[in-house]
């Protein structure tokens, strides 16, 4: 009786090893995958070169003796121009998918993302504010010292809307003893998102000259980008990261809904404020460095669900690793499928992907509930 109960208590946690085995397994092939898309993705494109042509020219970059001598030419196409694109979609896509996932389990909602509670709107008016006034361009940038950065002004009115939109939620949500609870915060962002919506259109119609600019800003794309982008976004998303990693156990109790939470010790409001605020970080830096791209908020926590389960300390980095791997492959089709040079805004082709992939999830989900 005694070994028999002994191998029934071990039968737990061999199965629990198996599924910590096969959730590493799958985060360390997403991070291969991420690793070669990136040598490759720089060799891809009008001015194409071989994965290995691809790797000398970044090693010779790094400062490292090479077998062969690096083409000065391949060189600034591979490591100024795709290398600074590779890592900028990556980090963007990282960004929004680690946001989707939080906003989803914050709100208990499947379908939340940054569009949800308006920082995506936010981060859109405060772009096309700054291509009304004329501060997308340099000239301004460059007058205000170091904070232009040679990136415009454009990125930094956007992060700043994004915050500001943020702001306006969670002020609605307290406004009538809401509080913090997570009806009230959704309400709050349909409205402020609506809101957004229609001052965006409100600018469009006062400026007819601009509204191209606006529209391609708000499709989102990564033409024209480059380190000083990276630069400028990755303090915002290491700190919003760093935070909703930091509370990814309270993520999993909220879950679990707030009156659960509460009797466990969780103040279930404070919890899900800073949560909030990270997610919006990594949006808003997102969205103010590319525009605005939807879907792999949406996509990328769904599909990792099936497969790597609700546990959210999980969860999170993997979303982020696919996120990344997504949007780069995204971008490299975006500037790869259309002959001469010419390219696709990013954001057209993530909702191409992602919107019947998206149904495909949903349909999967509703024969599995049947």
């Amino acid at each position: 009786m005694t070994a028999k109960a002994g191998d029934d208590r071990a039968k737990p946690r061999d199965r629990n090893s198996g599924i910590r085995g096969a959730k590493a397994l799958w985060i360390a092939l997403i991070c291969a995958a991420s690793l070669a898309s990136a040598l490759i993705a720089c060799g891809l494109g009008s001015f194409p070169s071989t994965p290995g042509q691809t790797l000398n020219a970044l090693l010779g970059a790094l400062g490292f003796a090479t077998a062969r001598p690096v083409d000065p030419a391949l060189s600034v196409v591979v490591v100024d121009i795709r290398l600074a694109r590779v890592a900028l979609a990556w980090l963007t896509g990282a960004s929004l998918a680690t946001a989707g996932c939080v906003f989803q389990g914050v709100l208990r909602n499947p379908l939340a993302d940054a569009f949800t509670l308006g920082v995506s709107g936010g981060a859109a008016f405060g772009a096309s504010v700054a291509i009304i006034f004329g501060f997308a361009g340099g000239a301004i940038a460059d007058s205000l010292g170091g904070l232009g950065g040679g990136t415009g002004i454009l990125p930094l009115f956007a992060l700043a809307g994004a915050l500001l939109a943020l702001a306006a939620v969670l002020a609605l949500g307290r406004i009538g003893g809401g509080g913090m609870r997570r009806e009230t915060i959704v309400l709050a962002g349909i409205v402020v998102s609506t809101f957004l919506s229609a001052l965006i259109s409100l600018l469009k119609s006062l400026d007819e000259e601009s509204v191209s600019s606006i529209v391609f800003w708000i499709m989102g794309s990564f033409q024209g980008r480059g380190f000083e982008h990276v630069r400028l976004a990755l303090p915002y998303m290491a700190v919003g990261l760093a935070l909703v990693l930091w509370r990814a156990r309270e993520l999993d109790l909220l879950a679990l809904g707030e009156g659960q939470a509460r009797l466990l010790g969780l103040d279930a409001g404070r919890s899900r404020l800073w949560l909030l605020i990270g997610a919006s970080l990594l949006s808003g830096a997102a969205v103010a460095v590319s525009g605005v791209i939807g879907f792999v908020g949406l996509v990328v926590p769904h599909l990792l669900r099936l497969v790597l389960g609700a546990g959210h300390r999980t969860l999170l980095p993997a979303s982020a690793l696919l996120g990344g791997l997504l949007l780069l492959w995204s971008d490299v089709l975006a500037r790869s499928v259309l002959p001469g040079g010419a390219e696709l805004p990013v954001g057209v082709v993530t909702a191409l992907i992602g919107g019947p992939f998206f149904c495909l999830l949903l349909g999967r989900k509703s024969q599995g509930a049947a």
